[in-house]
């Protein structure tokens, strides 16, 4: 059974920082890119990094980059984000998503056949 499980949101102030975490299981995702969404209420789910397995390669939606970080340990089959200088409009369940096919950077949700259950950001003002 393949599970991938979120955790590290929270309730930060603009500005602040979190770091998220998506640990896996029941599979190795040494070999595949893998990525974080996020889906504010009332809204669609939305793309915010991805990384590859070779070169470690990254890609970033415009309104994260410089202040998110995505990265991997795959040793420990982990995915982390870290988000520096939150923003209110951060403010949503962040999924961490992986690939089970050729290993390539993507923002399209439906590339991604694994997902984690999701973890709340809360940004205040």
């Amino acid at each position: 059974q393949v599970q991938l499980v979120d955790s590290g949101g929270g309730l930060v102030q603009a500005g602040g920082s979190l770091r998220l975490s998506c640990a896996a299981s029941g599979r190795t995702f040494r070999s595949n890119s893998m990525a974080w969404f996020r889906q504010a209420p009332g809204k669609e789910r939305e793309f915010v990094a991805a990384i590859n397995f070779v070169g470690g390669n990254t890609y970033y939606r415009g309104s994260v980059k410089g202040r998110f970080t995505i990265s991997r340990n795959s040793v420990k089959n982990t995915l982390y984000l870290q988000m520096n200088n939150l923003k209110p409009e951060d403010t949503a369940v962040y999924y961490c998503a992986a690939r089970a096919g050729i290993d390539y950077l993507t923002s399209d949700d439906r590339d991604y056949s694994y997902w984690g259950q999701g973890t709340q950001v809360t940004v205040s003002s």
